[in-house]
């Protein structure tokens, strides 16, 4: 048995959530935290992603802390390391990091319900002892890489664009890329310029629409510095810019057309070739997959060093990649371009509840399933940060995290003002929410729009994405309605703690 920690709360997870809640305790007045990090920094999915061209496709003012806004952005969608800068600069502000513990993974909690607290184990064999626990971890974590036959005999360099290789030098060589989504669309750009020849492997084109980029002129920087509220009156912009895309998403098939009109514009403009057209034309709604930006990727696709290939992968051999059409393409690397277990990803999560349930297998068996995305019912005291059914398509989800931060410090608040040990969603309330969700859903673009993609689970349901507005997310949350849960009394084994103090 490791060394073991009694806290009040532990943290999962140090990207916008995990940070985000961290500052909110500090806020509260709390210092009874500890916060859980696998890495040695901070930073999440911005620190683990690397890779050439890497930058955010929400605009920076409104994808980032309205408590901690930064005047300094470079660009309108600023890439990766100012991000992560960013994120350490917030953390240093706030005197996070004597809260941090860095290299714990969590491997499984389990609550106690004789002593209403979790126990929360790491890799290292340590064990953390607390109240509530929130998990901060995020869907764009693990890497989702293929199986591909004969993957295992590749003689050359493979690699995930999560997991980017920065001592292989591409130049020169001849590389493959599978998958088409986010990331490849930035990274497949940049490398293209050096590589003696890029082969894209591409299962199904993404919608791309023209990325309204640009550089922050140094005024608009001394306007955001010196002005109060002339950020803030900014970020509004932007956040009811982006808000009015969800009225295209929940159904409204004109807006869609249209949008897609602009994104066939922009195939058409950039590439000339009509066979290279046709591969790079979707043949879904826009809106049914992840929409992405890049103004450089269809250009990328016209150079001379590169090949798009629809036909599948058939095999890996020792120094290449055959594909289903039987053609067989010499490469010195493969990088997989492939995304992220996202309806998956808590499967393996060793979370035990109240009755000795399992969330991990009670998910992947029913499907993902929480009430506002935050709590779990038969999870005493667990909390969710971007839990199901609240990612977004259309606009910043820090938004979201910011919502969920204050919910959650007002479950904690509503339990201790109660002079109870834990609090739990009821069934009901839980199925109510969940039934009202899928029905939205429903009539949405992502089960509509001819399409599978990563925000359906394996049974094909959204299990990942708020349908609507996120200012009605922000109504339903902004204060907890206590019909909705149970509190549990103090347990007999802290009773008795208390007597004998």
């Amino acid at each position: 048995m490791g060394k073991r920690t009694e806290t009040g709360v532990v943290v999962v997870g140090t990207g916008f959530s995990g940070l985000g809640m961290a500052i909110q305790l500090r806020t509260e007045g709390r210092d009874d935290f500890v916060v859980l990090e696998k890495a040695d920094e901070v930073g999440g999915t911005w620190r683990d992603n690397t890779y050439p061209g890497c930058a955010c496709d929400i605009q920076s003012h409104m994808y980032s802390y309205s408590f901690e806004q930064n005047p300094e952005w470079s660009r309108s969608f600023s890439p990766q390391p100012e991000i992560f800068d960013y994120l350490r600069d917030v953390a240093t502000k706030w005197d996070l990091y004597p809260f941090i513990r860095f290299g714990r993974e969590m491997t499984g909690a389990r609550w106690d319900a004789d002593e209403n607290r979790w126990y929360v184990s790491t890799a290292r064999g340590e064990e953390f002892v607390a109240r509530y626990l929130v998990c901060g971890v995020g869907a764009l974590h693990i890497p989702q890489i293929p199986e591909l036959r004969g993957a295992e005999r590749f003689r050359g360099r493979t690699f995930h664009s999560a997991q980017w290789d920065h001592d292989y030098d591409l130049r020169g060589k001849k590389v493959a890329v599978i998958g088409t989504g986010a990331s490849a669309v930035q990274f497949v750009p940049e490398i293209a310029k050096d590589v003696d020849r890029l082969t894209l492997f591409q299962r199904t084109p993404p919608w791309i629409m023209p990325k309204p980029d640009r550089t922050m002129p140094d005024w608009a920087k001394r306007v955001f510095a010196r002005v109060p509220g002339a950020q803030r009156a900014y970020r509004d912009l932007l956040y009811w810019m982006l808000e009015f895309r969800a009225i295209g998403f929940n159904g409204n098939p004109r807006i869609m057309k249209l949008a897609q009109k602009i994104a066939k514009r922009n195939i058409d403009k950039h590439v000339s070739d009509p066979e290279l057209r046709a591969k790079l034309t979707p043949d879904y709604v826009l809106g049914c997959k992840r929409v992405l930006i890049s103004n450089d990727y269809y250009p990328a696709m016209n150079r001379d060093n590169v090949e798009v290939v629809t036909d599948g992968v058939a095999e890996v051999t020792e120094h290449g990649i055959v594909d289903a059409a039987g053609t067989e393409h010499e490469v010195d690397a493969i990088i997989y371009g492939t995304g992220f277990h996202v309806t998956d990803a808590f499967d393996d999560l060793d979370i035990i509840g109240a009755q000795g349930q399992n969330l991990g297998k009670q998910w992947a068996e029913e499907g993902m399933q929480t009430h506002l995305g935050i709590t779990v019912t038969g999870y005493p005291n667990l909390f969710f940060l971007l839990g199901p059914n609240t990612g977004l398509g259309h606009n910043s989800v820090v938004f979201m995290i910011e919502q969920q931060i204050r919910y959650i410090a007002e479950a904690m608040r509503y339990v201790e003002s109660h002079g109870a040990e834990a609090i739990d969603v009821r069934a009901d309330a839980q199925a109510d929410f969940n039934a009202e969700i899928q029905r939205k859903l429903a009539g949405g673009i992502w089960t509509r729009g001819g399409c599978m993609s990563w925000y359906l689970d394996s049974q094909g349901v959204n299990r990942t994405i708020w349908p609507g507005f996120t200012w009605r997310y922000w109504l339903r949350t902004r204060k907890l309605d206590p019909r909705d849960f149970r509190l549990y009394a103090r347990s007999r084994t802290r009773r008795k703690a208390a007597a004998g103090a």
